[in-house]
């Protein structure tokens, strides 16, 4: 059984359409990133989820519950960080916890949940005067109540400094071990790389692709970055090498060079580089990275 199934779900509000005929399976134990720019559509599917709004066409199923049908069995599965969530002034952070695990029925220890989420020193603070990222931090315990099955985590690292980032992404790989699905939305690309087996790409609505990172690179024939320390070179060495088909931007910098080119030219790369009696002393490749893939994915999608 999947842990999220969508159906054809499509949402307008009047005359904008939110969302438009997404249909997508994560898998129970992953940990998927939801992708796309403010407005692409990420908070409506989450809604939709949730039962917050209802989808104007298609379903929504978490792990096999009609999402709109059966939301008291959605909701005993999951926990929820919001990007739009409120918490009460006057409580403490350890009241919010209680409340959370009362309301549960659960018998987790408030002070050990605060540990994780990095604010125990903050338990018997009033949330009135705690930052936006001690605000996400709670919050984030609060949905850690009663190990859920499915986290569903709406830009769950707005507001952190680097270190909350770095603590978000261990304790989603802690929850992954544990074997929660996670439901990671963002736009902050570098935090989605770091810790999700599969992502999608959302924009203006629509889904346009889906699939591991490794997998969204090789669909996309983005050119990896190979950089050539060599003892010298020619004009006639850094001719040859951009005449290779494959090859993109051919640049030097002192003893460096650095071409622009397809995993599959990057041996004759080097070997035409020898070739011109240059000694490569060492390479080394960068990937394209996930900001890259998602400017080639939502290059020319328009609404």
């Amino acid at each position: 059984m999947s842990a999220i199934e969508l159906d054809g779900a499509s949402k307008r509000f009047g005359s904008v359409v939110a969302l438009r005929n997404l249909s997508l399976t994560v898998e129970k134990g992953e940990v998927f990133g939801f992708l796309g720019p403010n407005g692409a559509g990420k908070s409506t599917t989450i809604d939709i989820l949730l039962d917050y709004v209802r989808p104007t066409n298609g379903t929504a199923r978490v792990f096999g519950h009609d999402a709109q049908r059966e939301t008291r069995h959605v909701h005993e599965r999951i926990g929820v960080l919001p990007d739009g969530y409120r918490t009460y002034d006057h409580l403490t952070a350890r009241q919010h916890l209680e409340f959370i695990i009362e309301s549960r029925g659960a018998d987790d220890d408030p002070n050990e949940l605060l540990r994780r989420v990095g604010i125990l020193d903050a338990a018997d603070r009033r949330a009135e005067g705690f930052s936006k990222g001690m605000t996400q931090r709670l919050v984030l315990g609060m949905a850690l109540v009663g190990d859920p099955d499915l986290l569903i985590l709406d830009e769950p690292t707005t507001g952190l400094d680097p270190n909350g980032a770095l603590a978000m992404r261990e304790i989603i790989r802690e929850e992954k071990e544990r074997g929660t699905t996670v439901f990671f939305s963002s736009h902050i690309l570098e935090q989605v790389e770091a810790v999700c087996d599969r992502v999608a790409i959302l924009q203006n609505g629509e889904l346009v692709a889906v699939d591991t990172i490794d997998g969204l690179r090789q669909t996309a024939q983005t050119d990896a970055t190979l950089a050539v320390q060599v003892d010298r070179y020619s004009a006639e060495t850094i001719g040859r090498v951009r005449e290779i088909d494959g090859v993109g931007r051919v640049s030097a910098d002192g003893t460096i060079i650095v071409v622009a080119c397809s995993d599959h030219v990057k041996k004759t790369v080097l070997d035409t580089i020898e070739a011109t009696g240059s000694t490569i002393e060492d390479f080394d490749t960068d990937e394209a990275s996930l900001e890259e893939l998602f400017a080639t994915y939502t290059a020319g999608v328009s609404a």
